[in-house]
């Protein structure tokens, strides 16, 4: 008896699990697929006043309104 119950809950798992879970969609994917290049690149590249060398905002540091690409930067200003 608990055979049976079994068996024809597998199956019902089966066929739900092949047939009838939502797949994502194509809207979707492409969605999940754009959100995640524009997190790539919210990343915006700033000029180093001292040395001219580009360096990623979160990488620069910022003194006095200026980005700057290292401490040796900074400090030769």
């Amino acid at each position: 008896m608990i055979n049976q119950i079994l068996v024809i809950l597998f199956v019902i798992a089966i066929v739900w699990f092949f047939f009838i879970k939502k797949k994502p969609t194509v809207a979707q994917k492409k969605a999940k697929a754009a959100k995640k290049r524009k997190e790539n690149i919210d990343d915006e590249m700033l000029e180093c006043r001292e040395c001219g060398v580009y360096v990623s905002q979160e990488e620069a540091i910022l003194s006095n309104g200026l980005y700057y690409c290292s401490d040796e930067c900074l400090k030769a200003s």
